[in-house]
């Protein structure tokens, strides 16, 4: 198994990026890693930690770096000599199996559809990020690729995220469920009312609509709804976690007596922080193109990439590419011989 990493991707790049490869490395022996950027740079990090073993890792050289406030499209044509351009042609040679960034959410989604591609039959990839729960975590899809969606991509959103929980997660027959306001099947917009209809026609394990009350009852292992929705769902829950944190810190040092219990609780505080903790999981998969594509938080740190490392070999071994192509033209058989 290779995977190609961006090792200028990110705020903490490349210090946290080289780390958090030693320290999969020490963890597992079945893959390799291509990384690409500044050569000197990347050796010169390497150089720094005796557990680096170089006979697993190749170097590509990219001197170039792609910004967050760079116009994807624009950056992505013009530095072909970036980090980012460089994995994303390894990958188009299918000489990696995954590849891992956290640069610039737009330049990956853009590189990954100019230079691999889509998987045959896919008609808009969808970035699906895990998200947590009191009982288990479920995928969201799409959470940003696609604003505007026609009721056709969200079956195969649904196929594609089912695919990512069978193969990473391990989920038989995932359940699915269609974000709307309201549970009725005639509920909704005509997006909605639309995809529905569809999804009652595929092989997956559809559940029916979900209501936002329900998003993180752990109800569901799959959650799909068009881009705008996705990408509102997931930044409302970031800032609504923040927000719940800081009150409930302001509240338990309140005085002597809350202070005392939040020290009794304090083990029960920190496995809350590890569930909501996105380190945990590594980073967002972008499915539905022609190889593995793990998109990192930015601000990832070693332990962050350590995660998306672990992501990406289970991403390969669960075969997740194959398993999302044998449904698209499932999929595709069955809406041809309607």
């Amino acid at each position: 198994m290779k995977l190609v990493i961006d090792a200028f991707g990110g705020d903490n790049a490349p210090e946290a990026v080289i780390e958090g490869v030693c320290r999969a490395m020490r963890e597992w022996g079945d893959f390799e890693v291509i990384l690409t950027g500044d050569e000197a740079r990347i050796r010169e990090e390497l150089s720094k930690r005796e557990t680096a073993d170089m006979s697993r890792i190749t170097i590509i050289h990219a001197p170039e770096v792609i910004t967050c406030d760079e116009q994807p499209t624009i950056a992505v044509k013009r530095k072909k000599n970036s980090s980012l351009v460089a994995a994303m042609n390894v990958m188009a040679s299918h000489e990696a199996d995954c590849l891992i960034s956290a640069g610039s959410t737009g330049a990956v989604l853009t590189g990954a559809t100019l230079i691999v591609r889509r998987i045959p039959g896919v008609k808009r990839p969808a970035l699906a990020p895990v998200m947590p729960t009191a009982s288990k975590p479920f995928l969201l899809l799409d959470c940003g690729a696609n604003s505007d969606c026609k009721p056709e991509y969200l079956p195969q959103f649904a196929i594609m995220g089912s695919a990512y929980m069978e193969g990473v997660m391990g989920i038989s027959s995932p359940r699915v469920g269609l974000v709307n306001n309201g549970e009725e099947e005639a509920k909704g917009s005509e997006l909605t009312k639309a995809a529905y209809a569809l999804l009652k026609e595929t092989d997956v394990n559809f559940a029916g609509n979900c209501e936002g009350r329900e998003i993180f009852s752990g109800d569901y292992d799959v959650l799909v709804t068009d881009g705008f929705t996705g990408n509102v769902i997931l930044k409302e829950a970031e800032g609504l976690a923040e927000t719940l944190f800081k009150m409930l810190k302001k509240e338990l040092r309140s005085s002597l007596k809350t202070k005392f219990g939040a020290g009794l609780a304090k083990p029960a505080f920190k496995r809350v922080k590890k569930t909501m903790d996105y380190t945990e999981y590594g980073g967002a998969p972008l499915l539905g193109i022609n190889g593995g594509i793990i998109k990192a938080h930015g601000s990832s740190d070693a332990k962050a990439f350590v995660s998306a490392i672990r992501q990406a070999r289970l991403y390969v071994s669960g075969k997740v590419t194959e398993k999302i192509a044998d449904g698209i033209k499932l999929l595709a058989d069955a809406e041809s011989n309607d």
